[in-house]
């Protein structure tokens, strides 16, 4: 097994809803976990992010179909795609296919900051709006930034 990058929680990714952000913070820990774990963990963490994600996923539809959530439908088909996928991977992963597990983890780690920066963020100031009546102030430390 080569050596493979981990994902790490970065303040880029807070959005300012402490309950989807403490999601997003285990979403990246088993993540990091998956990129970074030897072959004969892979299977048992990639259980350990089914069971992650259909709490995460389910939590974020509640919200959405709850509150009327005007673009859920494009949000809830993102999270059905990773769990079909998710699934698909563990019963190759358990077959032996570890690469096929190591390259769904890599697209985890590609995927998650798009999707959290663009639906989940909106999700986050909506739920924020209806909660604490405006969007959230967002502070983030130790960012850097290229020009």
């Amino acid at each position: 097994m080569t050596e493979t990058q981990g994902l790490q929680w970065t303040d880029a990714f807070l959005l300012g809803y402490e309950p989807m952000d403490d999601t997003h913070r285990e979403f990246v820990e088993i993540v990091d976990k998956l990129l970074t774990c030897p072959d004969a963990e892979m299977a048992g963490l990639l259980q350990a992010f089914i069971t992650h994600a259909e709490a995460h996923f389910g939590l974020e539809n509640t919200w959405m179909e709850e509150t009327g959530f005007p673009p859920r439908d494009c949000h809830i088909s993102e999270h059905k795609a990773v769990m079909e996928s998710a699934v698909q991977v563990e019963d190759l992963v358990r077959s032996g296919d570890f690469a096929t597990g190591r390259e769904f983890a890599a697209e985890l780690a590609n995927w998650f900051p798009g999707h959290a920066d663009y639906l989940d963020s909106a999700l986050a100031q909506w739920m924020a709006k209806r909660k604490l009546g405006g969007v959230p102030v967002v502070l983030r430390r130790n960012l850097q930034f290229e020009r």
